[in-house]
């Protein structure tokens, strides 16, 4: 038994190169057939490849536990009758017509039995099974076993249309398209603080919701852009800003008295023209001591007269008792 332990794994090389795609019925073929049967397609000759190789080792191994033979022939089934994946992306613009294909249905298993769902974030949706599309894609799609047609795509389409095809044997295959609906970017709006003082952080905010895919944001200082690193530009040098593209989120720390400014934001996708936001000036300011001190002594002269005026009643015994 020792050596039809060790000689299994040779075995399962050497009856994979030899076996063609006959039935596992004929003679001396006495394991169990494979899950694809006899039927002609991808997976069923190598299905009973796996079991010819399976009686090949029992008969070299003898009545003995076969054991490690089952693992290891498990492990060969799972590879040959897994699913076979594909993925692919496509951009199309809005309410226009689209083609979604299903290219898991090339791999032509016998007897397809075909599903599509659609995914976009955490919700998964069956929209087409057992012949028939779903309510809300019949008047807006056509089904053929290969592709499915959407009439004119929306913005609400974006998301991930997965096609999956299972076989008689049980046989997987399939495929994924991401879907993006192109939509151009509307009127961003721009989140800048109208004062800010200097030394202090500032935080500038550049948002927009429409845009598909989702767009890349740039800043503008007084109609000249900003660029991410301010040290490679002579105009931006004295400023100290991080600006990120992806989030439209422009930060100064710590802010200068160069960061005073008229400031606007654009957003872009490559879809349509860009779109500007508004402009908002911020102005810079020093921490106002003179004010600060002013107040102090305006306190402290009311502190005063609050006191003047408690001492001057008792000393005119308007707090003393009636005895």
């Amino acid at each position: 038994m020792g050596r039809g332990r060790g000689g299994v794994a040779q075995h399962l090389a050497e009856g994979q190169s030899r076996v063609g795609p006959a039935p596992v019925g004929g003679p001396g073929g006495r394991g169990p057939p494979g899950r694809g049967g006899a039927t002609p397609g991808p997976g069923g000759a190598r299905s009973a490849a796996a079991a010819a190789v399976m009686a090949g080792a029992e008969r070299r191994d003898g009545p003995g536990p076969r054991a490690p033979v089952l693992l290891v022939l498990g492990a060969a089934a799972v590879s040959l009758v897994g699913a076979q994946v594909t993925s692919e992306t496509r951009e199309v613009p809005e309410h226009k017509p689209a083609d979604i294909p299903c290219s898991a249905y090339r791999f032509g298993l016998s007897n397809p039995r075909i599903e599509w769902k659609f995914q976009k974030g955490s919700s998964l949706v069956l929209f087409y099974y057992g012949g028939e599309l779903t309510d809300s894609y019949k008047n807006r799609v056509q089904f053929s076993p290969n592709v499915i047609h959407f009439s004119t795509v929306t913005r609400e389409d974006t998301g991930k249309y997965i096609c999956e095809v299972v076989g008689s044997g049980n046989q997987i295959a399939k495929s994924e398209v991401n879907l993006i609906v192109q939509v151009p970017p509307a009127k961003p709006v721009a989140h800048v603080p109208t004062s800010a003082t200097i030394g202090s952080k500032a935080v500038l905010r550049c948002t927009e919701t429409d845009g598909s895919p989702p767009p890349t944001f740039r800043w503008y200082k007084d109609s000249m852009l900003m660029p991410p690193n301010p040290k490679t530009s002579p105009t931006f040098r004295n400023s100290s800003y991080t600006l990120d593209p992806a989030t439209g989120e422009l930060i100064f720390e710590p802010l200068s008295g160069f960061d005073t400014g008229d400031y606007y934001c654009e957003a872009t996708n490559n879809v349509g023209s860009p779109q500007k936001s508004a402009v908002v000036h911020m102005e810079a300011s020093e921490v106002n001591v003179g004010g600060i001190v002013a107040a102090v002594v305006v306190l402290l002269m009311v502190l005063a007269l609050v006191a003047f005026g408690i001492w001057f009643a008792y000393s005119r015994g308007f707090f003393k008792r009636k005895e």
